[in-house]
């Protein structure tokens, strides 16, 4: 009775924390409206300054009288403060934050709770991975932002997590259960775990290589709209932002890869066996290794970098959703 309870109250926590993430994305998406409206209002400002400037010139040149003009403030002319410098927080976006850190406290609750229901850690299927996997990807964006300014990502960082815990809590929900006797070992709790968190720092990798593609676009003036990417840095510091993350990703990613190869041979008796779960975790290592070496030694940078960390974790994405379920083997523990 008592692990039945601790359950329920685990997926209240998880439908609180999916209305409290409803309302952080709201704001993020209300804030990105406000320095779309901030960055043109800006614009129109330098914009009427220089034409003022340039009548002065030419009446100065005539031989008329100089006038002195203020110009405005927010930096040369006049342009909105770009992410990451110091410009000050709009309502919105403290509200979307503490929101955001309200729902990670509930949400990591959640998890907590369906840990002690069944007297575990909470990732030996689907539903636990969905519910954990997504507050490690809140997580990891929010110690990120101890580092670097990324307040931009966070209606993406929300989008995306309420997407994914949607779909875990509808379609993947199992109630709690006994370990199978292979994932009863100390491994699940290096491996899996790590896995998560190479996840979450490769969600955000693909969040800024997107982005990266958008801003490149804006700064060819091949993409008319969308003011608020000018208080976003460049396509050249997004890239490189992308590129350091994925990088630590990378390196979660390889002791994935090594840690299920001894706890297959733990398990098993054998390191490696092309089982359908193993052969996409290389796939995905390889992917990322590609990106990595082809960005620091082939000097390949702008849209074709973007597009590799795009790929690589939309096989992440798919090594999760479709592999787990449609593909049988000896790592099918989604539980459905």
């Amino acid at each position: 009775m008592v692990t039945a309870d601790l359950a329920y109250y685990s997926l209240v926590a998880v439908y609180s924390a999916m209305a409290i993430y409803t309302i952080s994305f709201v704001a993020f998406a209300l804030d990105l409206a406000k320095r779309s409206g901030d960055a043109q209002q800006a614009a129109a400002r330098a914009a009427k300054a220089e034409a003022l400037a340039t009548t002065t010139v030419s009446l100065s040149s005539s031989g008329g009288s100089t006038v002195v003009l203020d110009r405005p403030s927010g930096g040369a002319g006049g342009a909105v403060p770009a992410a990451g410098g110091s410009a000050k927080a709009s309502s919105f976006e403290r509200v979307a934050i503490a929101m955001m850190l309200l729902g990670f406290v509930v949400h990591v609750s959640s998890v907590v709770l369906r840990g002690l229901a069944a007297g575990r850690v909470p990732w030996a299927n689907m539903f636990e991975f969905s519910l954990t996997g997504t507050a490690i990807i809140v997580g990891v964006y929010l110690a990120v932002q101890l580092v670097v300014n990324l307040r931009f990502l966070g209606a993406y960082v929300m989008g995306l997590n309420l997407v994914l815990l949607a779909i875990g809590t509808v379609n993947y929900y199992v109630a709690v259960s006994p370990l199978p006797p292979a994932l009863q070992s100390a491994w699940l709790v290096i491996h899996v775990f790590v896995a998560i968190l190479g996840t979450a720092f490769f969600a955000i990798a693909a969040g800024l290589s997107a982005a990266q593609l958008v801003q490149t676009k804006r700064e060819q003036s091949k993409l008319a709209g969308l003011r608020f990417l000018d208080t976003l840095p460049g396509a050249e510091r997004l890239e490189d932002l992308a590129y350091r993350i994925a990088l630590v990703g990378f390196v979660l990613w390889t002791f994935t890869l090594i840690a299920g190869a001894i706890w297959a041979e733990r398990a098993w008796g054998r390191y490696w066996g092309w089982d359908t779960k193993e052969v996409w975790t290389f796939i995905i290592w390889v992917l990322y290794a590609g990106y990595i070496h082809a960005r620091a030694t082939r000097g390949w940078r702008g849209a074709r970098s973007s597009w590799l960390s795009i790929i690589g974790f939309a096989a992440v994405m798919f090594n999760f959703s479709v592999v787990n379920v449609f593909f049988k083997g000896l790592h099918a523990y989604s539980g459905l």
